[in-house]
C-alpha cells in the first residue's frame, strides 16, 4: 500500500506587489490554517515517511508548519523545484520516481497542478482543492512506479473551513 497526501499551500498574501509570485509569503489566515490542518492530519492520518515541497515561499512555509506540528525536523523536507508551476503530468512523473522506501509521502504544492493530480489519480468528491486543503490517496501498489492514472482511491479530504475554530 502506498499513501500520497496532497497539501495545497496555505493562503498567501498579495500585500507585497514588489515580490514575485515565487516569493509570496503566507498571510495571517494561512499561518493559522496550516497548523490547524496539520493537527487534523496528525489525529486522523498516518505520519508521512517523507515530506516533499515546492520551493516557493508559501509552499515551503506550509510544509514547515506541518512538519513542526507533526514532530518532523523541517530540515528533512525534500525541496523539489519541479513542483512549482507543475502540471498534473509532471507531478505524476515525480510521484512515480519517489523512493520506494517511503510508503507514505506528503506532497506540498500549488493549483491547478495539485487538484488536477488528485483527479487524475482517483475519483474525487471535490471539484477544487482550496488553499491548505488536504487530500490523501491510497494505492494498491508495491512501487511508486506502479502508480498510474485512476489507480488510486481517495481516502481522506478536508479543507480548513470544515475544522472548528478552537
Amino acid at each position: 500500500m502506498r499513501l500520497l497526501t496532497l497539501v495545497r499551500h496555505a493562503k498567501s498574501s498579495w500585500d507585497y506587489p514588489e515580490l514575485s509570485d515565487f516569493e509570496r509569503p503566507l498571510n495571517d489566515r494561512g499561518r493559522r490554517d496550516a497548523p490547524r490542518m496539520a493537527a487534523y492530519v496528525r489525529k486522523l492520518l498516518d505520519r508521512p515517511d517523507r515530506m516533499v515541497s515546492s520551493p516557493a515561499l508559501r509552499a515551503i512555509t506550509t510544509a514547515r508548519l506541518f512538519a513542526e506540528t507533526l514532530g518532523i525536523d523541517p530540515r528533512h523536507i525534500d525541496v523539489r523545484p519541479r513542483i512549482y508551476e507543475a502540471s498534473a503530468d509532471s507531478l505524476l512523473t515525480l510521484v512515480q520516481l519517489l523512493d520506494d522506501g517511503d510508503s507514505h509521502v506528503m506532497l506540498f504544492g500549488h493549483n491547478p497542478g495539485m487538484t488536477d493530480l488528485a483527479h487524475a489519480l482517483a475519483r474525487c468528491s471535490f471539484d477544487d482543492m482550496p488553499t491548505c486543503a488536504v487530500a490523501q490517496i491510497g494505492f494498491d501498489a508495491t512501487l511508486w512506479s506502479d502508480v498510474t492514472e485512476r489507480s488510486g482511491t481517495l481516502r481522506h479530504y478536508a479543507v480548513p473551513k470544515q475544522l472548528k475554530v478552537s
